[in-house]
């Protein structure tokens, strides 16, 4: 079994985990783009072709899933990428998890990048699966960028910015960008005594590990090697040197062949 992530840049990491944890056998193709980034301030039609472009060059080690592992290219590219992709390869979107953090009715926060905090894309989400959650969305300007370089220090300055602007008592947050999810322990951190006991976060990675597996249900696949391909803009490379400074990044390198 062979599964392949687009991202922009490591968000991709915590979807990989997730499958290494439920298929520690799966061979993953990591593709993102560092020559691009960031995605976000681009305009939806240049952020397709990016994400295009990932998707093609990772489609080349003939994956039998792919995972669009970037909220914000799942909202510009996914039709375009499951156009000219399906139904020879399964993709597999990612979209914030408001759905299930509404559900018991709280104080919900949205944190997400500035591009997509006020989007039509996030407000529709809202208007759709709400429900009777009081939701607030909370742009973190900066913190995607950081977790990207591994910067812990910007990553504390931009994780305290957005908790400062977090409604006091909140007790589901939605992490709507992935890098974010690389970050949860920080962002724990910076929320207590600002929202309520028992905090609960809401991920895409677990979600979307889970889906593409489930899209792949029923076929005669042989297992993997547990091997890991990584690819930056379409050339073959290592994995970032960001990457071994967050778990998920230890989780799928060590130990496991790259190619």
């Amino acid at each position: 079994m062979k599964i392949a992530l687009v991202d922009s840049g490591i968000g991709l990491l915590a979807a990989a985990a997730a499958l290494r944890a439920l298929r520690p056998d799966a061979d993953l193709v990591l593709s993102s783009d560092p020559d691009g980034m960031p995605w976000g301030p681009r305009t939806p039609e240049d952020i397709a072709e990016h994400a295009l472009a990932c998707a093609r060059a990772a489609a080349a080690f003939e994956p039998h899933a792919l995972i669009v592992a970037c909220n914000t290219a799942s909202v510009h590219g996914l039709a375009r990428l499951r156009a000219e992709l399906e139904p020879g390869l399964p993709v597999i979107g990612t979209v914030p998890a408001i759905k299930p953090a509404a559900v018991a009715g709280g104080r919900v926060a949205i944190w997400a990048t500035p591009a997509t905090t006020g989007s039509a894309y996030q407000r529709g989400l809202i208007a759709e699966f709400g429900g009777g959650a009081e939701v607030t969305e909370v742009a973190c300007p900066g913190l995607a960028d950081a977790v990207e370089r591994g910067d812990r220090a910007a990553v504390a300055a931009a994780v305290a910015d957005a908790a400062g602007r977090t409604p006091a008592g909140t007790t589901e947050v939605v992490l709507g960008c992935t890098h974010y999810e690389l970050v949860r322990d920080e962002i724990t951190a910076a929320l207590a005594g600002i929202a309520a006991p028992g905090l609960r976060f809401h991920g895409s990675a677990d979600a979307v590990a889970a889906q593409a597996l489930r899209r792949l249900d029923g076929r005669e696949l042989a297992p993997g090697s547990g091997t890991l391909t990584v690819l930056h803009s379409g050339r073959t490379a290592a994995l970032a040197e960001a990457a071994a400074r967050y778990p998920e990044g230890r989780l799928i390198s060590g130990g496991v062949p790259a190619r």
